[in-house]
């Protein structure tokens, strides 16, 4: 923080007893103490703040100062990355920071993108010259001096991996800790650790090898690995099933164009490639092949031979597709090609393994009646019992280190999960929380750890376990850099850092930097809203109906019967993994899709698109932008595509060249031709309203709703769009910002915004609130209450106690999670909740209304 900066904000006793503080009042107080420093006390002053020691009569060196003990702050100086303004800050190490401020005001930037971003390129440079050759070079981030660094560990929101091999037992090794314990204690045994792997094949091969022993020699010649993959599904443990229906019309014959996969039209290649081979006539219809023509054409082997006149492999329709189509990430299709694997393709339970992904052996070998399939399918606290009650001497270590891991999990809030359970079906906050279970045992110390609002998706029961987490990370000797908006999270900061006062362009500076109680007093606008409660609403309003749900069943959802208010807004609540959102899927499934009461399902799943897309593609406001450029231009519109014609050809449009280094994170670095612009030069010529259309695409939400409002750029139907996205709190995101770097509330937020002309009756929203500032979560509410009054019903998956107030009506799920949840505990006003107080949510609500 510059000095200037430091003056106006810090409180002037924090100022002077810095100026008065000797460096060795630091160096005297060791890191093993840093548990000792209550929450909300201002750190000590960091030794670099304090006047040069200089030396006296009792030598250069007194009493316990060391040259060592100086390092104790982080520096940034002149930080100018993304939307930062010449930010300089000192962060005390071995404390808890957190960084506050509205969405978009620079939280990232300094965090992410400034310290962490600064930490992992100075470990790259240690490798050696050979690996850096392999290696992207990263640009140093935009900032004059970055020094004090530690090793950063970065636990974010970003979901795990998609593949169905990776489970939250594998992501967390407690998979590889159970291959072991049933490797030692499994009867029968049937072979070493790898034998209990779904994901390795059992293999056996024969060869001669000699090996030579003095004079004698030995040939062995068979070779065998035992491995616990299922055969059948090859450890994914479903298999799929293909309509043949929906890959051809019977009644037709392929000259016809019987075909009716994607991409096979009559007379594409794909096509010919069939009609042409000569293996079954072109003219007659398929129903009439014969049995050796219909196995040609949909399961031949692959085959050369001469097509038209080219050498060519012949293959099958049905392998063909799967290693053309279902090879492929559904995400990443195109909508017609998803659309059509949905219909033709259906996924199944592998009958012979049960799903389980083992083989019959790997499930035959059991510890008190238990196989690792059954382990790894039991909720995780159910587990840490029955890990719990093993006694055998001969693995007490891994015992031990076994029941810390699960025990971790119970601790963190994720105790409802099974070790099974497919990696990327957890939500972003789940996933933060598995990651952390690594660290959490770890024996490093004094490094940085860097959290993305790690009490994301938690009910205020749990968010108390993270902060007592967050802490112990803390005790152990290390820099914990969080960036959160929840009260509850900054209240336990050794130190805060505001930034703001604004998002985007209005942002990027240093607001307040010190204790919590200098954030309250400070009037910047966290300190405004940081004791902001919502109260409890006087009158709610009468329901115009209900959703009759009966029977509703999934996970650990059974045989719910609900009625849903019509024409209100409803709160559904309960602790993380109670059955919150299984409740409603399996509501909504029951639900006839009428125009006028259609269901609208937002969710925080990722946004289905590439690297290319951003808010202004994925609104469609980019369509009316390239109309208006043209028109002021008299060019082709599509002249302004970055995927078309206006491409830069060296980057392709994209802006970064991105390097996938295989072994580790890919690196993105920026085009050096069009340097992140994405268009050619001779396009960046065209302007409209004195802008060019990358200086359009750079506009946050807010100042491009006002360029195209009047003037020479005015756009109405694009002015339409910016206004939804101001409405759902947007304002700051830029219009070409890449989805991928949106936080889950910001792509749910986004989606509302494209949803709110919608024709539909009823919109279900999971957790709007996630990263929110305080000060959003009252302009949340207003959009809320306007869907309702527009005759809407908005039911709200949420646990801020800001919407829970504010809802005409609670459905609280519980009392606990995964099978000790799943039922319905309260259903009323929040009044009624807060005077009766039945549940963990009712405290809390009550607490927080103060009642």
């Amino acid at each position: 923080m510059s000095e200037a900066q430091n003056t106006t904000t810090r409180p002037a006793a924090d100022r002077e007893a810095a100026r008065k503080t000797p460096a060795s009042t630091v160096s005297e107080t060791p890191a093993s103490t840093a548990s000792e420093t209550p929450a909300n006390t201002a750190p000590e002053a960091p030794a670099s703040t304090a006047p040069t020691a200089q030396p006296d009569a009792a030598g250069p060196h007194a009493a316990g100062s060391h040259a060592a003990d100086s390092h104790d702050v982080i520096r940034v100086h002149g930080a100018r990355e993304n939307n930062l303004k010449d930010v300089s800050i000192e962060i005390p190490k071995r404390r808890l920071t957190v960084f506050t401020g509205v969405s978009g005001s620079g939280k990232s930037s300094l965090v992410f993108d400034t310290i962490a971003a600064e930490s992992q390129r100075l470990i790259n440079e240690t490798y050696s010259a050979f690996v850096q050759g392999f290696m992207p070079s990263q640009s140093r981030p935009e900032a004059d001096v970055l020094d004090g660094l530690t090793t950063a560990i970065i636990v974010d929101q970003r979901r795990m991996g998609a593949d169905p091999r990776s489970t939250v037992g594998t992501a967390t090794d407690a998979n590889a800790m159970l291959r072991v314990l049933f490797s030692r204690l499994g009867q029968p045994h049937i072979g070493p650790p790898g034998a209990f792997a779904f994901n390795v094949p059992s293999v056996k091969a024969s060869g001669a090898m000699t090996v030579e022993r003095g004079d004698k020699k030995a040939t062995k010649v068979t070779f065998s690995r035992t491995g616990g993959m299922c055969v059948r599904c090859e450890g994914r443990g479903t298999v799929t099933d293909i309509d043949l229906a929906e890959l051809y019309d019977e009644t037709k014959s392929l000259s016809e164009g019987a075909i009716t996969v994607p991409g096979y039209k009559a007379g594409g290649w794909n096509h010919r490639l069939y009609s042409s081979s000569g293996l079954f006539p072109a003219d007659k219809p398929i129903r009439d092949f014969t049995e050796a023509e219909l196995h040609d054409f949909l399961r031949r082997e692959p085959t050369r031979m001469k097509i038209e006149g080219i050498n060519m492999t012949y293959e099958g329709l049905i392998p063909r597709i799967r290693k053309s189509l279902l090879a492929k990430d559904r995400e990443a299709m195109q909508p017609h090609i998803r659309e059509f694997v949905d219909r033709a393709v259906t996924y199944t339970d592998c009958p012979a393994c049960d799903g389980t992904r083992l083989s019959d052996a790997a499930r035959s070998s059991k510890i008190d009646g238990i196989s690792i399939a059954d382990a790894c399918a039991m909720q995780i606290s159910d587990l840490a019992a029955w890990v719990g009650g093993l006694d055998e001497p001969s693995v007490a270590p891994l015992l031990t280190t076994l029941r810390q891991t699960l025990d971790s999990f119970v601790e963190i809030g994720l105790g409802y999960l099974s070790l099974d359970r497919p990696a990327g079906t957890l939500s972003g906050g789940e996933a933060q929380r598995v990651k952390m279970i690594r660290h959490l045992g770890s024996s490093l110390t004094d490094v940085t750890y860097v959290f993305d609002e790690p009490t994301v998706g938690l009910h205020p029961h749990d968010i108390q376990r993270m902060n007592d987490l967050l802490l112990r990370l803390r005790d152990k000797g290390n820099t914990v850099l969080v960036v959160e908006h929840k009260p509850e999270t900054i209240a336990i900061a050794d130190h805060v850092v505001d930034l703001g006062p604004g998002a985007g362009s209005a942002g990027g500076t240093v607001c307040f930097e010190g204790t919590v109680e200098g954030l309250r007093d400070s009037g910047t606008l966290t300190g405004r809203h940081l004791d902001d409660r919502a109260a409890l609403k006087k009158s709610v309003r009468t329901p115009t109906g209900a959703l009759k749900v009966r029977g509703a069943t999934a996970h650990n959802v059974r045989g719910v019967d609900l009625d849903i208010p019509l024409g209100v807004l409803v709160a559904v609540t309960g602790v993380a993994g109670s059955g919150k959102s299984s409740l409603l899927h399996a509501a909504l499934k029951q639900q006839p899709q009428s125009a006028g009461e259609a269901v609208i399902s937002i969710d925080q799943s990722p946004i289905r698109g590439s690297r290319r897309s951003n808010p202004a593609t994925y609104t469609g406001l980019l369509d009316p932008i390239r109309k208006a450029f043209a028109k002021a231009n008299g060019v082709k519109p599509a002249l302004f595509s970055a995927n078309s014609e206006g491409a830069c050809p060296t980057c392709g449009g994209v802006g970064v060249v991105y390097t996938d280094l295989a072994m580790m994170a890919g690196v993105a670095t920026t085009c050096e031709d069009c340097e992140g612009r994405r268009y050619q030069a001779a396009v960046l010529e065209h302007r409209l309203g004195g802008r060019d259309i990358s200086e359009v695409l750079a506009m946050p939400v807010a100042e491009a709703e006002e360029f195209f409002a009047a003037g020479e750029a005015r756009t109405p139907a694009a002015h339409r769009i910016l206004r939804g996205l101001a409405d759902v709190g947007l304002g700051y995101l830029t219009l070409g910002q890449p989805l991928t770097t949106l936080s889950g509330g910001e792509r749910q937020r986004l989606k509302l915004a494209t949803h709110m002309s919608a024709k539909g009756g009823v919109y279900v929203l999971d957790e709007p609130t996630a990263g929110l500032h305080l000060a959003d979560v009252e302009q949340l509410l207003a959009l809320l209450d306007r869907l309702v009054e527009g005759g809407k019903s908005v039911i709200v998956i949420e646990h801020h106690q800001a919407v829970m107030a504010h809802a005409d009506w609670i459905i609280d799920l519980g009392p606990g999670a995964g099978h000790d949840g799943g039922r319905i505990v309260f259903e009323g006003t929040p009044a009624d909740l807060v005077t009766t107080r039945p549940t963990l949510t009712g405290h809390h609500l009550a607490e927080y209304v103060g009642a």
